[in-house]
């Protein structure tokens, strides 16, 4: 039997679809929305303006979730047009969708919106995306004036009267940086008492890969504040914090919240170590929840990697050159302690 070939959808029809308020937009157009050509851009900054405010701001949250599921897809084109947009939900949006491209044409766009944008919530967002940048700038894949550039706005955002939630955010980016400054900010911040500010500077502390905070960051994971707790757990992680383990251990029998748990399985599979496996393949087994089982089973493909950097970091010892100094892996254990200084800290918020 031949092959029946799947029909060819034009992009007018799907923008149609999407004007449409009538009737669902199909989710298999979605798709349609990667790598757009010059000419369906243009179709679609063409016809953007007709299409309803709320329509499109299901379309982006849709294409972000998108993202998140598919990383070979790119919706560039579409979160640029919406930076443009006179709804402030829609930029915000668009600076989300744009988050991992990775452009650096982008970083200007992000800084005048970060100290221009009309609403407080857009410059946040837009200080909350020039982390990815500051992060490439650390592992010198950005150029360091670009990088100097970016750190001077965001030190300039902290230092500012802007609304709390937008210094924050700047903070939270600021915290992959290695300039001197960032320590004392990141410090004056927890040392504040606010809740929110705390909560920004434990984020900042798990960017920072700096070991000053571990005794800060396992203090906080018992605080009765549980955004505060939240945030520990999520650093001790970032952190690789092998003193943080055992507790982490612990509230995992202890809790029965599912962000908890999550949060706990993940940041036990960046850490590793004596009783991590167990602990994770018991939640497996016992979760009925089909998406947090998901969640989990990615948590322990985490900690396989984990793993394999541990043995691989055996391996960049300095030995001397000594034939007899070699490690042999057929005496590792499966159970070696995963611990070690992370390079590659979380990047979003």
């Amino acid at each position: 039997m031949p092959v029946k070939k799947q029909k060819t959808v034009k992009f007018n029809q799907i923008l149609d679809a999407l004007k449409d308020l009538s009737r669902p937009f199909p989710p298999s157009y979605l798709h349609h929305f990667s790598d757009l050509s010059n000419e369906s851009t243009q179709l679609l900054r063409q016809g953007w303006g007709s299409v309803q405010v709320e329509r499109r701001r299901a379309l982006l949250s849709d294409l972000e979730e998108l993202s998140d599921a598919d990383t070979l897809v790119s919706f560039l084109e579409v979160g640029r047009l919406a930076l443009e947009d006179e709804d402030a939900q829609v930029r915000s949006l668009g600076i989300r969708l744009l988050w991992e491209a990775e452009d650096i044409s982008l970083i200007p766009i992000l800084i005048g919106m970060m100290e221009n944008d009309a609403d407080a919530n857009v410059r946040a967002t837009a200080a909350n995306g020039l982390g990815a940048y500051i992060y490439l700038g650390e592992i010198e894949s950005l150029s360091q004036s670009l990088l100097e550039t970016i750190e001077e706005s965001l030190l300039k955002v902290t230092a500012s009267k802007d609304q709390s939630i937008v210094r924050q955010r700047a903070l939270e980016s600021l915290g992959f940086s290695s300039r001197r400054e960032v320590p004392d900010l990141i410090e004056q911040a927890y040392q504040s008492g606010t809740p929110e500010w705390i909560e920004s500077a434990l984020f900042a502390m798990g960017r920072s890969a700096d070991a000053r905070w571990g005794s800060i960051v396992l203090k906080e994971l018992d605080n009765a504040n549980p955004e505060i707790q939240h945030e520990a757990i999520r650093a001790a992680g970032e952190l690789q914090l092998a003193s943080a383990r055992q507790r982490l251990l612990d509230m995992l029998e202890e809790t029965e919240d599912d962000v908890t748990l999550t949060a706990l399985a993940w940041s036990l599979s960046q850490i590793g170590g004596d009783g991590v496996r167990a602990a994770l393949e018991n939640l497996v087994d016992e979760v009925e929840d089909d998406e947090l089982g998901d969640i989990f089973e990615e948590a322990l493909d985490n900690l396989s990697f984990t793993e394999d950097m541990a043995i691989f970091d055996l391996f960049d010892l300095d030995v001397g050159g000594d034939p007899d100094s070699f490690v042999d892996l057929d005496q590792l254990d499966d159970s070696e302690d995963g611990d070690g200084d992370s390079t590659r800290p979380g990047k979003e918020h």
